[in-house]
């Protein structure tokens, strides 16, 4: 089974807060520590997944933002 790469993003999002709000909450530093450290191969992890999923789609840069069409429109 494949998972989505915003799967990867999330996950690694979550720990990373969760390690912020641990060491703000002075937890045990072995726990800090070892969560840091997942923290880190799953930042690695998911730099390697965005970079090579198979992505595609048809918008160039000529469409600029979507929420704000510069130029496409008749004013």
């Amino acid at each position: 089974m494949k998972l989505p790469v915003m799967f990867y993003v999330w996950v690694t999002t979550l720990l990373l807060v969760t390690v912020t709000i641990m060491a703000s909450m002075n937890m045990p530093f072995s726990w800090v520590f070892y969560l840091v450290v997942l923290g880190q191969i799953l930042v690695v992890l998911m730099v390697y997944r965005v970079l090579t999923d198979s992505y595609k789609t048809t918008k160039t840069f000529q469409d600029f933002y979507e929420d704000y069409p510069i130029g496409r429109e008749g004013i």
